[in-house]
């Protein structure tokens, strides 16, 4: 059988007479998002080598990305030993927790940077407003497994899962975590989409959020994050304040040209001109000293990664596997999506890390757990 459109696939039986066939057709997609996920790891950490080669003379970030890497390995081997269908009976407790971790910020978090994001556990700064984006997929994944979907979603079906979205966000905005929060958001639309609404329905709240837009702008966003969309439209507007970043990095990735500079040749990064060159404009150094054949071939490979993750949620035979699949890929697409967006002056800028790129040990443990799911569910789909 073959499957033809996307609500097929969600809502249809298991056939066990195809198993050998599509076990012979797919057994190399098996791992390929696993080795996709090293490869650009392996990018990672030499494109942070060089970002952080000049002012960080021990390595030290360099050294705590590989301790980073190294949980994630351990985290990855373990989740591939249970079946996934371990998660869809955790996943309201996994939700739970995270709201607890997310209270937790609020009432003794470590404060930087004029945000308090992050709970000090004992050398390790976890940052739970990551941890949400897989909870909340997992969370939505077992919410709709039961849900028929088939004649598209009404606007009373949506109550209650946008409740449980919108509670998180919130208290992820008063970090404040603008990036973060809005991640979330497109990752729900992009599974309600998976989903299936009802026209009507998508007409409508497109015509509300429309509306809801100057309401934000003018009294949800903090003074800072108005000037950000400011300076989005017209950097030069204040090029020595809210502007500066935009402007830096802009120049980063434009001086890359063709070829780049070559490793550790770039200057915007290396002559400190570049802020947070480690975090959030890791792409620009990248950019810089690779120039454009190496960012197309990051490309290629993060495109790569996003097509095998979704040719897992396509041929996994229940809605559970399926949904947490497809919403694992979204977290990834959204942030390269936003990230690169922002560094090259498409988007406002917003704290949204590049995935294996970015330095920070809760980001990059949340995208290899992400990883690890994925690949279990690949080589588990046929076992109930």
């Amino acid at each position: 059988m073959t499957y033809t459109s996307m609500e097929t696939n969600l809502d249809q039986t298991f056939d066990p007479n195809r198993t050998s066939s599509y076990e012979e057709e797919f057994k190399w997609l098996k791992w390929i998002p696993l080795i996709l996920e090293i490869v650009i790891l392996s990018v990672g950490m030499m494109n942070l080598l060089s970002a952080t080669g000049v002012e960080d003379k021990s390595l030290g970030l360099w050294k705590n990305q590989a301790v980073s890497i190294g949980l994630g390995t351990v985290v990855t081997l373990i989740l591939q030993f249970p079946h996934y269908s371990f998660l869809s009976r955790l996943a309201y407790l996994i939700y739970i927790g995270n709201m607890g971790l997310l209270i937790a910020v609020l009432a003794f978090g470590k404060s930087s940077l004029g945000a308090k994001r992050w709970i000090n556990l004992g050398g390790f700064s976890l940052q739970p407003s990551e941890l949400m984006k897989l909870s909340m997929v997992i969370f939505l994944a077992k919410y709709f497994e039961n849900k028929n979907t088939t004649q598209g979603m009404k606007l009373t079906d949506l109550i209650v899962p946008s409740l449980f979205v919108v509670i998180p966000v919130s208290f992820i905005i008063v970090q404040p975590d603008l990036g973060t929060a809005m991640i979330i958001l497109l990752v729900y639309g992009s599974m309600l989409l998976f989903l299936k609404i009802q026209p009507k329905i998508l007409l409508l709240l497109s015509v509300v959020a429309a509306i809801s837009l100057p309401v934000v702008y003018n009294y949800g966003l903090k003074p800072y994050q108005r000037q950000r969309i400011i300076t989005f439209i017209d950097p030069m507007s204040d090029p020595k304040g809210a502007g500066y970043n935009s402007i830096q990095s802009m120049i980063a990735v434009g001086s890359g040209q063709l070829w780049g500079k070559g490793f550790k040749k770039g200057t915007q990064a290396h002559l400190n001109f570049l802020p947070e060159h480690h975090t959030d404009f890791i792409f620009s150094v990248f950019s810089e000293e690779w120039g454009f054949i190496g960012c197309s071939v990051l490309l290629l490979l993060y495109g790569l990664f996003i097509m095998s993750g979704l040719s897992v949620a396509y041929q996994s035979n229940d809605k559970f596997a399926s949904l947490l699949a497809f919403g694992i890929v979204s977290i990834f697409f959204w942030h390269v999506f936003v990230n690169m967006g922002m560094v090259m002056g498409m988007l406002p800028i917003v704290g949204v890390p590049l995935p294996f790129l970015s330095y920070g040990g809760s980001a990059l443990l949340t995208a290899m757990s992400g990883v690890a799911i994925l690949v279990n569910i690949a080589n588990k789909k046929y076992m109930f």
